[in-house]
């Protein structure tokens, strides 16, 4: 993996769905999401424009009821 950063964010499967993990601070990050969170974890590891986490946060959250 040379000359390649690694990533701060990546999505792990969990039971019942997605996590992400945090490699930085070794903790997982957000909740439980349905859907395998690529779009999300782009936005983490690149521009962290905070509205646009938000929307995807929702997007892929698991429903909570």
């Amino acid at each position: 993996m040379m000359g390649q950063s690694r990533r701060r964010y990546v999505a792990k499967g969990a039971p019942r769905g997605w996590r992400i993990w945090n490699n930085k601070t070794k903790t997982w990050w957000g909740e439980l999401y349905e859907r395998q969170p690529d779009e999300l974890v782009a936005e983490l590891n690149g521009a962290k424009r905070p509205e646009l986490i938000v929307k995807l946060t929702r997007k892929f959250q698991k429903d909570k009821r």
